[in-house]
């Protein structure tokens, strides 16, 4: 069945404006973009403006495609616009876990490209001059021995695939990174970084736009059907006839497309921003201005602003609800690391989803000829989802030799089927978060 019946309009944008987030409160001007009215016509539509969205619909605009981008909301209005700002190489699974589920040749191709993404974003600011406080530098931090170990374990894996951007540290060089007692040691990737989320979107739409693409903000899209030779996309207020769809909408996609509904689960992240520190107490607590993300299965991280306040996030909610009160959700674990912060007002606090998969690989695929899907980044979609929209690019220019690889894997679905994956998924959590407490 590929023409799917209308839904009702989603509400879940609300009026379509950003949250009440630290990166909407500073992000840099953009212009409102026009909705889809009446009948149009493209030759590629992209559901999203988001990363995934937005990389695509670069790349195709660079290769000279003419593009248009359906977006629900704003741009960046999703995770792309809300999560920690961390470039951070790799996937959510490991390439052990890789190796090990799909064979060493399938771990040295996701090797090959699990720097790509942060490549692919610094190409960006450079190139389209896109003014997102971009730096260097992320630090993973162990919290025990054994955390340590696995990070050594880590970094010697990808040296053997000939990544060697990574360098071990010790407790007393951490502290260079985070004035805290609270790590035994930790890893910088050097490669790695960290950048204002919703201005590197905002600014990627700019680029496309430079090169005559067109983005409708406010557009929620009710249906796709693919029933015909070529894809009708209806939103509220109008429909797009194109040659080539691309669903980038990742968490927020709904069941507007019911094959891919049941592939992800939406889990919802929080982050909360300080008041500004002033740059003597930032530079006291971060010196080195990375960022940082510990390594427990739920984990903490967190960076400095530019204008020097603690952006800190972490905390699952599986099924994508918010919390009754993210600061209070946070604030505890954040003192843990930063017990000299006491009594600092926090002046924003948000919550936002990203699309887990099951296996903690991201999805890339095709549904018939000409309609193509990329989601479930499952928590490191900053540098993925510029990977895939170049994959995706290269695809729907005729080169499928990396599309293939990544649409060939198998998708496991959830235990328990959507019914049942929340309660799964948290008892799952549950276990390896008593994993983490005890050091085992």
């Amino acid at each position: 069945m590929t023409a799917n019946r209308p839904a009702k309009p989603n509400s879940y944008a609300g009026d379509g404006r950003h949250v009440g987030s630290y990166y909407a409160a500073s992000a840099n001007p953009a212009p409102d973009r026009p909705p889809l009215r009446g009948t149009a016509e493209a030759d590629i539509c992209v559901v999203g403006a988001g990363y995934s969205g937005l990389s695509t619909a670069l790349h195709l605009a660079e290769k000279g495609y003419e593009v248009t981008i359906l977006e629900g909301a704003r741009v960046g209005w999703g995770a792309s616009g809300r999560n920690g700002g961390q470039i951070v190489n790799g996937l959510n699974a490991s390439l052990q876990t890789i190796g090990r589920r799909y064979g060493p040749e399938t771990a040295r191709f996701v090797a090959g490209l699990v720097q790509e993404g942060g490549q692919i974003i610094r190409d960006r600011v450079r190139r389209y001059d896109i003014r997102c406080d971009l730096k260097d530098g992320n630090v993973f931090a162990a919290l025990t021995a054994r955390q340590l170990r696995e990070l050594e374990a880590r970094k010697r894996l990808w040296e053997s695939h000939g990544l060697h951007n990574q360098r071990m540290l010790s407790r007393e060089e951490m502290r260079d990174h985070a004035a805290t007692d609270l790590y035994v040691g930790g890893m910088i990737d050097g490669s790695g970084g960290h950048m204002h989320p919703l201005n590197l979107a905002l600014g990627e739409a700019a680029a496309l736009e430079s090169l005559g693409g067109v983005i409708h903000e406010m557009s929620p899209v009710l249906s796709v059907d693919r029933s015909g030779p070529r894809p009708v996309v209806t939103t509220e207020a109008g429909e797009i006839r194109c040659r080539v769809l691309v669903l980038c909408g990742n968490a927020y996609l709904g069941h507007v497309v019911p094959e891919l509904a049941p592939r992800v689960m939406p889990v919802s992240t929080q982050m909360m921003a300080t008041e500004p520190l002033g740059e003597a107490r930032a530079r006291a607590l971060m010196p080195a201005d990375t960022c940082i993300e510990d390594v427990r299965y739920i984990l903490d991280y967190y960076r400095m602003s530019a204008d020097h306040r603690l952006l800190f996030g972490g905390g699952t909610v599986y099924g994508g609800t918010d919390p009754r009160d993210i600061k209070a959700k946070l604030w505890r674990n954040l003192l843990k690391v930063f017990p000299q912060l006491e009594g600092t007002r926090i002046d924003f606090a948000w919550s936002g989803n990203f699309a887990l998969s099951f296996s903690r690989v991201p999805q890339m695929g095709r549904l018939g000829d000409n309609t193509y899907f990329a989601h479930g980044y499952s928590g490191h979609g900053v540098t993925g989802s510029h990977t895939f929209g170049r994959i995706l690019s290269e695809a729907i220019d005729g080169d499928l030799s990396r599309f293939d690889v990544f649409a060939g894997l198998p998708w496991i679905p959830f235990p328990g089927g959507r019914t049942f994956r929340v309660p799964y998924s948290v008892i799952g959590s549950w276990w390896y978060a008593a994993r983490d407490r005890l050091g085992v």
